[in-house]
């Protein structure tokens, strides 16, 4: 099958779920090249709506899906700048048809940022968060269960980990080899060196919930410095400090802006306005949790084995990268920011 014979069924195959299982008209469909585990595609109907539709693998577990949907929507429902996801004629948010299974949500305004955050927007976010942790504490502890490997996984296992790592770089004939086999030796060192003494630090109990858990720059999407949509929920169990940590650090900003202490600052200080009840201690632990996380996570330092489209591979070797720049930042500078944070917060009246 040539090409355009392809992309003309794939077409069709669209817009017949779209008439048979939500009695809708698509005028146009465009593949999205994102996505491992979905097909996605953005769809004009006729009537001129925009809709963002996902066709899941034979091989995806539909109970999460549909979870995720349905916490989706939950949100949405407490005003929270979610796309509102569509159910089917039976109404169904996760659909069956033509041998898969298929998810149609409103295509969400805004884009995703790919620069740093600005304290403005980092702090837009920060509200946003808080809001979306305060109605959720109230939802359903999800199946799914978020991994904690940086809290409870062994330095033993993550350094086996980095053996695993170079072995596959090889295998894959990595572009740049000597500089991942010095990055990995680096990451060496600061497992076991560092992560006794930041788990040390961390609270003895944190607070567990409900959680989008996929709260990154590539699931919220903004125009300038506003949230326009959160989309891509994953549906798990996990800490409300591990979330806001992934998110007030997030590697690009923390890599390549100067301000990034700020916007750490900024969006803390918003997220705790609107979320007061979660402890303090647990919003303080943010940062250690956030450095811990990037510690045992070896994601984007080979990318081959998952199939990416070319701008995705490359967009995953940068978080790579940018994430062993935001471990050297955060190992030099963790103690100020922890005392920037506990100022700040207690100045707010935190408890």
């Amino acid at each position: 099958m040539t090409g355009v014979d392809s992309a003309g069924r794939d077409e069709e195959l669209a817009a017949d779920v779209l008439a048979e299982r939500y009695e809708v008209a698509a005028e146009t469909v465009e593949l999205v090249p994102m996505g491992t585990d979905t097909i996605n595609r953005r769809i004009l109907l006729a009537d001129g709506r925009r809709l963002f539709v996902k066709e899941y693998a034979s091989i995806a577990d539909l109970d999460a899906a549909r979870s995720a949907w349905d916490m989706s929507e939950y949100c949405r429902a407490a005003q929270l700048p979610v796309p509102r996801v569509w159910p089917d004629r039976d109404g169904n948010l996760v659909t069956l048809a033509e041998g898969s299974a298929w998810a149609v949500a409103d295509e969400a305004p805004g884009r995703v940022a790919a620069g740093a955050m600005t304290v403005a927007r980092a702090e837009h976010i920060g509200m946003v968060l808080g809001r979306m942790h305060r109605v959720l504490a109230a939802y359903p502890l999800p199946k799914r269960v978020q991994p904690s490997r940086w809290r409870t996984g062994s330095v033993e296992d993550a350094l086996r980990k980095c053996d695993t790592v170079l072995d596959t770089a090889r295998r894959q004939e990595h572009d740049h080899p000597a500089l991942l086999s010095a990055q990995i030796g680096q990451r060496r060192a600061d497992l076991s060196t560092h992560v006794s003494r930041l788990r040390d630090g961390l609270p003895t109990e944190l607070i567990e919930q409900a959680l989008h858990a996929d709260f990154t720059r590539p699931n919220v999407l903004v125009l300038t410095d506003v949230v326009t949509g959160v989309i891509d929920f994953r549906s798990a169990r996990s800490l409300p400090a591990w979330e806001l940590g992934r998110a007030a650090f997030d590697p690009r900003t923390v890599a390549i802006s100067d301000r990034w202490r700020e916007c750490v600052q900024a969006m803390v200080a918003a997220y705790r306005s609107e979320n007061p009840s979660l402890p303090l201690a647990d919003v303080l632990a943010c940062a250690r949790i956030s450095l811990l996380y990037m510690l045992f996570s070896f994601y984007g330092a080979t990318t081959y084995e998952y199939e990416l489209p070319a701008e995705a591979e490359e967009d995953l070797k940068r978080h790579w990268q940018e994430r062993q720049t935001s471990i050297r930042h955060l190992l030099d500078s963790l103690d100020d920011i922890e005392d920037a944070l506990k100022t700040s917060t207690n100045r707010r009246g935190g408890r």
